[in-house]
């Protein structure tokens, strides 16, 4: 079956050239997944397998310096920049419109493709993410990177970030899950981490997020710090968004509670199917 092989393309973007998983029957309407910082888009191996067979053409990106996806060419990157990404990799595949979804890094980026780029956007489920970087969000990410360039390498990175996502528990429990993880995050490029992390600090769409016109679903994990608050926040903005949250899940619910984002997520789209978009 088609939706059981998954095909590489490599894609020029905005930062420089992006690795694409394809996976699906390329007919079927287009799904855009992407990921959170240190990670990739093997984190949404399950969610793609299944949305593939539910007859849903999947195209995961690895984001720029993450995953397959070489350091960024450009000096800077910026979240503007990384919704250009997506834009970049449905020209380069001939997809008009396709519906995204996006967790944590990949969730911000995709508040700025709904204000953006709305007509390209089917709809959106935005996981994990919020649309501004007050100081508290985003001083931490100074230590983070200055660790990363004394080291060259992410891989001190990758254990506290594993556990800040799951907790200490959930680690202890899945090592084989969570180690697969955190020897992708070790793997970032350097160059990757901190220009994403850059763009995290510089993230600020809440003032234009009521702009988004197109129909979206919220997903956050009930255990994920304050984020929860945030997206109740960002629901009350957005007009008709839907909020799904998870509980006991943490920062990555596709992971810890797989099955309720599952369903949270076929949700979203069972209701796009059945009620045809007409903009």
């Amino acid at each position: 079956m088609t939706n059981t092989n998954i095909q590489q393309r490599r894609v020029r973007g905005h930062h420089g050239e992006l690795s694409v998983r394809l996976q699906g029957d390329p007919k079927d309407p287009a799904i855009v997944m992407t990921h959170s910082i240190l990670s990739s888009g093997a984190m949404w191996d399950e969610q793609a397998a299944l949305l593939a067979e539910q007859g849903w053409y999947v195209l995961r990106i690895d984001t720029t310096g993450h995953g397959d996806s070489p350091p960024p060419m450009t000096e800077a990157v910026t979240m503007d920049g990384l919704a250009a990404d997506t834009i970049a990799v449905l020209d380069a595949l001939g997809i008009a419109r396709a519906h995204y979804v996006g967790l944590s890094l990949g969730g911000m980026s995709g508040f700025g493709l709904g204000i953006q780029h709305g007509e390209r956007i089917l709809s959106l489920v935005l996981c994990a993410a919020r649309a501004d970087a007050p100081p508290a969000v985003a001083a931490p990410w100074d230590e983070r990177i200055a660790l990363a360039d004394k080291h060259g390498t992410c891989a001190p990175l990758a254990g506290p970030t594993i556990e800040r996502w799951f907790g200490k528990e959930f680690v202890a429990a899945n090592p084989e899950t969570t180690g697969r993880l955190q020897a992708i995050a070790a793997a970032t490029s350097v160059r990757g981490f901190a220009g994403c992390a850059r763009a995290i600090q510089g993230l600020d769409y809440l003032a234009d997020v009521a702009r988004i016109a197109t129909p979206t679903t919220l997903i956050v994990g009930s255990n994920d710090g304050v984020l929860p608050e945030a997206m109740r926040g960002l629901q009350q903005r957005i007009a008709g968004a839907a909020l799904e949250t998870i509980p006991h899940a943490g920062h990555l619910p596709n992971v810890d509670q797989r099955t309720a984002f599952n369903a949270a997520l076929l949700r979203h789209f069972e209701q796009i199917r059945n009620q045809p978009l007409t903009h």
